[in-house]
């Protein structure tokens, strides 16, 4: 039982506050780790409860003498002193830029086309419930950032919550590189698509959607080279708002145009390909169709998930901020945004285009003219979004390079040709993947299965048992009372969901994947043909 005391407790000659949880009996009591104390109040309003192992060696500095030293939010600042390149410069607000840039994106515009599949009200529903998941799994991740301030990516998380293995680090990097690498990938893409759609059949262009894709690459390279994310936000706030008046001219077009791209009035058709098609008036289903497959309707749920999964980039924002315990300002007011936007201009577009003529990206359902301007809008956020988890890549490999070197912290001429020299790999490896999975749609199932698996869903879920088992250490126990059971049955769904997504969703993913190359719909990887929409 919990016994009042005359102060806080005493660490090593430093204060360490703590407050009461109404559910919980916080002790005096240490962990079994040196140093390591119960709750660590920040201000009136947030406590930082007990770690749940020692720093890792990767993270810890030269400087460093304990645990406790590094693992402090003071101490962080303090190291960055005097430095010429300083990383934890983020405010909430310049924070909130970057997640508004991150998920205010293209992926936008598959919305329609999962509605199309899924039906508009299980579509509506899922996109609530997805971010209703994401938005307590990114609270769980803040926490657990908040007990160990010197993690600066999902791959420190990843080791830690797996208890210190090797493995688990490797593990982690190599989905982190990849899922980034992806993402980028799927922005030359649409960036290559963007390029035909504008220019049409110009037969002066040659090899076009290879040509474009090395273009935008390189653009895309040239943006990556500022160094922190204190300079990035400038351009995400740029990003977003442009990204937003993409996607609200797009659902206006939708309704003001007279008939959908494509639009045939005839009910049942065959095209010039020998296909038969249905035509006539937009169809809007309120629940998928008969005909409708379950990999069809498990890919357009993992589009859905893939727009709102973004917590591997999470960490890094937070080791960047000023004050990490303000993030979840920054978290609630870009989730509140995203359901709303998403569900709207989902809706929208997919009741003014129906089954028969959607696509994806959406902007292939407007007539040309309305296409081009509502698609133009769009540029920022395909060169931007690459170019965030494109730094985001970099700066895992970067600092590990150079760990308590000059530099990390200076301009110096080797650091910043090692710095553009790593961005360069990263496009070269993205170019690759986008030429080799060249369309959208599938290459968004396909991240989310793979990745989103892990980072979305089962790392959280872990990472809670793990904060209450070090809370139980601590001594601090909680009442099992129908709201802790509640809360521990949502984690344990949260990772057999992710479980669900790295099994059948990758399943899914590829046939869908292979049914696309089968017949026909996709050019072949490396082609010369262009994928204007």
């Amino acid at each position: 039982m919990s016994a009042p005391t005359p102060g806080p407790p005493l660490d090593n000659g430093r204060d360490k506050s703590r407050i009461d949880d109404s559910n919980a009996s916080t002790t005096c009591k240490e962990d079994a780790r040196p140093g390591l104390w119960s709750w660590t109040k920040l201000d009136d309003t947030t406590a930082v409860g007990p770690r749940i192992g020692p720093v890792l060696q990767s993270v810890a500095t030269a400087s460093s003498d304990s645990d406790d030293s590094i693992a402090s939010p003071g101490r962080q600042h303090e190291l960055e002193k005097g430095n010429a390149i300083q990383y934890r410069t983020c405010s909430w607000q310049k924070t909130a830029a970057l997640l508004f840039s991150e998920y205010i994106c293209l992926a936008i515009m598959s919305f329609p086309w999962s509605y199309s599949v899924l039906g508009l009200v299980p579509g509506l529903i899922l996109t609530v419930v997805v971010c209703l998941v994401v938005l307590y799994t990114s609270l769980v991740l803040w926490e657990f950032c908040l007990r160990h301030p010197e993690v600066r990516d999902v791959c420190d998380i990843g080791q830690m919550l797996f208890w210190n293995q090797n493995w688990a680090w490797w593990a982690t990097a190599i989905m982190f590189l990849l899922n980034n690498t992806f993402i980028q990938g799927l922005h030359i893409v649409v960036g290559a698509e963007y390029l035909n759609t504008m220019t049409g059949t110009d037969p002066g262009v040659a090899c076009r959607t290879v040509s474009f894709g090395i273009i935008v690459a390189l653009v895309c390279w040239l943006c990556s080279l500022p160094r922190t994310f204190n300079t990035l936000s400038k351009l995400g706030v740029f990003s977003a708002f442009f990204t937003f008046i993409s996607v609200i001219l797009a659902a206006a077009f939708s309704g003001a145009q007279k008939h959908p791209a494509g639009y045939d009035p005839r009910p049942s058709f065959t095209s010039d390909s020998g296909v038969a098609s249905v035509g006539g008036s937009p169809i809007v289903t309120t629940f998928p169709v008969k005909s409708a497959s379950y990999i069809a309707c498990f890919n357009a749920f993992l589009n859905i998930s893939y727009t709102f999964i973004g917590q591997i980039t999470l960490p890094s924002f937070i080791a960047e901020m000023r004050e990490p315990k303000d993030f979840p300002k920054a978290l609630w007011a870009c989730a509140i945004a995203e359901v709303i936007l998403f569900s709207v201009v989902g809706a929208v577009i997919y009741a003014y285009t129906g089954n028969q003529y959607m696509t994806a990206p959406a902007f292939g359902s407007l007539q040309e003219t309305y296409k081009k301007v509502a698609f133009s809008f769009m540029i920022p956020t395909i060169i931007f979004l690459g170019v965030l988890y494109a730094s985001v890549s970099t700066r895992f490999i970067f600092f590990r390079l150079f760990k308590n070197s000059q530099h990390r912290t200076e301009h110096t001429i080797t650091g910043w040709s090692t710095w553009a020299a790593i961005l360069l790999s990263t496009w070269i490896c993205a170019f690759v993947i986008a030429e080799v999975i060249p369309f959208f749609s599938s290459l968004l199932s396909l991240m989310s299965s793979l990745f989103d698996s892990f980072f979305g869903f089962i790392f959280w879920g872990v990472a809670y048992f793990r904060m209450r088992k070090a809370d139980a250490r601590a001594g601090i126990t909680r009442k099992r009372g129908i709201g802790t059971i509640l809360v521990e049955g949502t984690n344990i769904i949260i990772i057999l969901v992710g479980f669900l997504f790295l099994t059948f969703g990758s399943y899914a993913s590829v046939l869908g994947i292979l049914e696309a190359y089968d017949t026909g719909s996709v050019r072949s990887v490396f082609s010369c043909a262009s994928n204007g929409l």
